[in-house]
């Protein structure tokens, strides 16, 4: 039988597990809600549902493998809200099935350390919605669920660089302020892995080994372009957005040690670092 990837939501990091897939001669359907999407992933041999619209049912029988990255909105999971029912009746037909969640169900620990056995306390609606929506695809009999929770992204076309050049980058300093992140490509790794070693039930988070201050990160980014650092900001004083000002609301550092213990994965990318300088690296080959 031939492996099926079902990919609702396929965005970022759905298509960065697909470049390791699709050579390894999976069928991938990933859905998308934009029509003018749909030629990008068909270029990229993936099979493209306009979704909400087409009818999943043949795409659901057909997988083997389920992969949500669509998160959820006012209404809850989207995926479930629609296909609750369809996923239920099929949920011993799936190898695997893996949910994308994030970092900001812990909340904040005021720079300290959690993992994936610290409880849930988000402080912010995101957050909120993301533990809820964690427990309605667990709350599934027989569903051989995955939780990744994700750090902050970046990879290819999501990184400072392009900030840096048009002098539109901040360095917003708040005092004991920690972000952990990933790169795309060790997303991708990790959920490789997981497919290939299943264990219905495992929560991983997805990290790099270097949580930092955000600022650090910005001064990296411009150093390695040879371009000023700019100017620190005072959280308290800086004009910001409410959005821009809630991803604030949290610092902690994440542990990431089942992902290297449990299923080998060896990150390409360790720290924000060795990221920035390769997507540098990468630019330059362009």
């Amino acid at each position: 039988m031939t492996n099926t990837l079902l990919s609702f939501g396929h965005g970022y990091s759905a298509r960065a597990l697909s470049r390791i897939l699709l050579p390894q001669d999976w069928r991938i359907i990933g859905t998308t809600r934009s029509e003018d999407r749909a030629p990008r992933l068909m270029n990229a041999g993936i099979e493209p549902r306009i979704w909400p619209g087409a009818d999943m049912i043949p795409a659901l029988d057909a997988a083997t493998h389920l992969l949500i990255s669509a998160a959820p909105d006012a209404a809850g999971d989207p995926v479930l809200a629609a296909l609750h029912d369809e996923i239920s009746k099929r949920a011993g037909q799936f190898a695997w099935v893996g949910y994308l969640s994030t970092t900001g169900v812990y909340g904040d620990h005021q720079g300290q350390w959690v993992d994936e056995q610290t409880p849930l306390t988000p402080s912010t609606k995101r957050g909120m919605a993301r533990v809820d929506a964690e427990a309605a695809w667990g709350a599934i009999p027989g569903l051989p669920l995955h939780i990744f929770r994700l750090a902050g992204i970046y990879g290819p076309g999501r990184g400072p660089f392009a900030k840096v050049r048009a002098g539109t980058a901040r360095r917003i300093i708040k005092p004991n302020q920690i972000f952990s992140r990933t790169h795309v490509a060790d997303i991708a790794r990790v959920l490789a892995a997981s497919i290939a070693r299943p264990n219905p039930g495992a929560v991983y988070n997805v990290c790099d080994n270097d949580p930092a201050p955000p600022e650090d990160v910005i001064a990296y980014a411009a150093n390695l372009l040879g371009l000023p650092v700019p100017a620190a900001e005072d959280f308290e004083t800086a004009d910001m957005t409410p959005m821009a000002r809630s991803f604030y609301a949290e610092s902690k550092k994440v542990r990431n040690d089942r992902i290297k213990d449990e299923l080998g994965v060896d990150l390409l990318f360790p720290d924000y670092k060795s990221g920035l300088r390769a997507l540098l690296a990468q630019e330059d080959d362009a």
